[in-house]
Parts: structure tokens; sequence; C-alpha cells
């Protein structure tokens, strides 16, 4: 693809205090790769090196809020604690050099297990009932103070990323983790204000994270939320079924405060209600902005014929031709668009997009290594 073609991906984009040289986003991969839970040089350069790159907004992998067991491998790094913080200063002290954008994703893992440790954290796991999945019992029911201290968490680290500099926050509202498992009736069946029959009295938690959120980072300051129907405990799950029940779950949380909604899908470019709009239909991100009006990121196999989860398997991936993406993008169904394992494999992916260039494939043995 010529780089006139792929000009959509290339115009700037604005919200609120957050101003963007392009549509390209980062997005935020797990490494697990943060000794003790500090960012270190490591971290910083290959964090530098994506802004080198030309990508828009780095969203940084997982990082976790001050709360016992928020993580569930040794490496993931804290957003947490003086020397923590020291660490993602230097982060993005060093991306705002090379010309990029950034924000920390935060994020705490809820009961799941990592599939490629044994390691556990040595105080008790806590999730909505003390379930990992439906009927799969782990962990502990948290209780109205614990949910109170976690809802404060989020809103701590919000705070100190924009004290740090970070141009925005995401938080990690999916794929059956904390925040997804409060949305998710398998694994909420909480009694109090905080479960419910309806994907929107489980939106509850979520909307005072995103509230608090607001309150400390004051109203000019963007916030993302990821989330997702898929879960990693079971890829098939759909919170909401139709556009009525998608409006039920985003909507409280865009009037909480959310002002990007980043949709997570193993493939952009398929439709979240084919019934409804044929098989050309508009994606989870489409539909979202749809529904709530607000900024949508997609995400999702750009530029590659594998799927991310065959990565965990030791599969590489072909690079794919983007036509499908600057369509969407150009008749307007998201606004952003999130680019994973290219960027793993390389850094100067977006240059490369944008001039013209060919195009790696993803080399499953890079997620071995930071480079």
């Amino acid at each position: 693809m010529t780089s006139q073609a792929a000009d959509v991906l290339f115009r700037p984009f604005r919200l609120k205090s957050l101003d963007l040289k392009n549509r390209i986003v980062m997005a935020p991969m797990t490494r697990s790769m943060a000794p003790n839970g500090i960012p270190g040089a490591a971290n910083v350069a290959y964090y530098r090196r994506r802004a080198e790159g030309g990508v828009g907004l780095i969203l940084s992998e997982g990082t976790v809020i001050d709360r016992p067991a928020s993580r569930n491998e040794p490496g993931i790094p804290f957003f947490h604690g003086d020397e923590a913080l020291a660490g993602w200063q230097a982060v993005i002290d060093s991306v705002h050099a090379a010309g990029g954008k950034m924000a920390p994703q935060i994020w705490h893992v809820g009961s799941v297990n990592s599939p490629l440790t044994e390691w556990e954290p040595a105080s008790g796991i806590e999730s909505p009932s003390g379930l990992v999945a439906p009927g799969m019992r782990r962990g502990a029911a948290m209780s109205e103070e614990a949910i109170a201290d976690t809802v404060a968490a989020f809103a701590k680290a919000a705070a100190d990323a924009k004290r740090l500099g970070f141009d925005t926050v995401e938080i990690h509202g999916g794929h059956g983790y904390l925040i997804d498992q409060f949305f998710w009736s398998a694994t909420n069946g909480r009694v109090d204000r905080y479960g419910g029959a309806t994907i929107r009295e489980r939106s509850r938690f979520a909307a005072e994270v995103v509230a608090a959120i607001r309150a400390a980072v004051g109203p000019d300051y963007p916030i993302i939320l990821r989330v997702s129907q898929w879960k990693l405990q079971d890829f098939a799950v759909r919170l909401a079924e139709t556009p009525d029940a998608m409006t039920d779950w985003l909507a409280p949380l865009v009037d909480a405060g959310v002002d990007i909604i980043h949709c997570s899908q193993r493939r952009f470019w398929e439709p979240e209600f084919p019934q409804i709009d044929g098989e050309d239909g508009l994606s989870f991100a489409g539909w979202a902005k749809k529904l709530t009006g607000a900024a949508t990121i997609s995400v999702g196999s750009v530029g590659l014929s594998g799927d991310f989860m065959g990565a965990f398997g030791g599969e590489s991936s072909s690079p794919a031709g983007i036509e499908k993406l600057v369509t969407r993008m150009e008749q307007g169904e998201f606004d952003l668009i999130a680019v994973g394992r290219a960027l793993i494999s390389d850094p100067h992916w977006a240059r490369k997009v944008k001039d013209g260039e060919p195009l790696n494939g993803f080399e499953a043995a890079k997620l071995a290594e930071l480079a």
C-alpha cells in the first residue's frame, strides 16, 4: 500500500488535552520483564524505540495498582511506590524526548492466574465472588471495604500518571480480569449493589472506578477504558448480545467520565452483530462509537495473517494488507487503531506504513525479549 493510500492513519487526533500526530496506537502487551515490579533501563529503551518509530500513542503493558494480589506474574510492573514511579518517570521522559505520547494501562488481574508461571502472590487473591470462571473457585469475594480501597487505588494510580506527565491513562476493564469479572454474570454473583441480573447493574464497580479517576485527574485529562466481550477464561463469552445490551453496559461508563473506549477484538474487521448488519457490518469499536458517542480504538490482527492467541502457542504470522483497515477508518467507523504484535517485531512499523515500505511479519521468538 502506498503512503498516500494510508493517509487516513496519519491524520491528527485531538480530544481534550490529548493531541496525537496520527491514529496509530501501540496496544498494551504484557511483557512481564520488570524485575521486582520496577521498570528499568531496558523498559525505557523499549518504549522509546516505539516513539522513535512514529507511533501516535503508546499504551504501556498492564501495570498494577496498589492492591494485594493485583498482579499474577513477578515481572509485571507496579504503578505505585516511589521506586516504580521513578522508573515510569524515566519512561515517559524518554518517550516525550523522542516525540511520542503515552498512557500507562492501570490494572488489577482479579483472580486470574497466569498460564506462563506457577508464581502466586503472597497475599490473598480477591475477586467479586471468589470465582475465576463459571463454577471455578479461586480466592475470596471482596468486601465492600476492599472494593472501596480498590477504587481509591485506581484513582491514585491515575493521579500519579498525570503528575508524572503521562498524556492520558487507560483502565484495563477487559479480558476476564478484575473489572471484567464484575461485568460478567458468571463471575459476579453478588447480591449487594455491585451485583445484579443486568449488565447495567454489574457495571457499577467500573463506573465508580471511572468517576473516582475523573475526580482525581480533572475534567480535561482524557480517560481510556479497555473492554472486551471475550475472556481469557472463555473466548466465546459475550456480555452484550444486542446493541441495547451494549448501551446498557457502556453508556453508564461514558456518563461516569470515559472519553475513549478501547474495544478489544481478536480481529478488528469482524462484525459485532452480523445478524443485524451482515458480514461486513460494524466492528465492536464501530458499534460502541455509534451507541455512546465516545471516541473508540479498535484492535486485532492488524497487518498480520494470524490472531494474537496463536503467538502464545509459538505461532508466527506473515504480513497482511491493511486495505480493510484504511477503508473502515475512512468511513469513520472508529477513531484510532491499536497495533500489537507487529510493533513487537518492528518498532518502525508506523513509519514504514507512512513511507509505503514493505512490512515485517511477527516472529513469536520476539515475545521472549524486550527489543
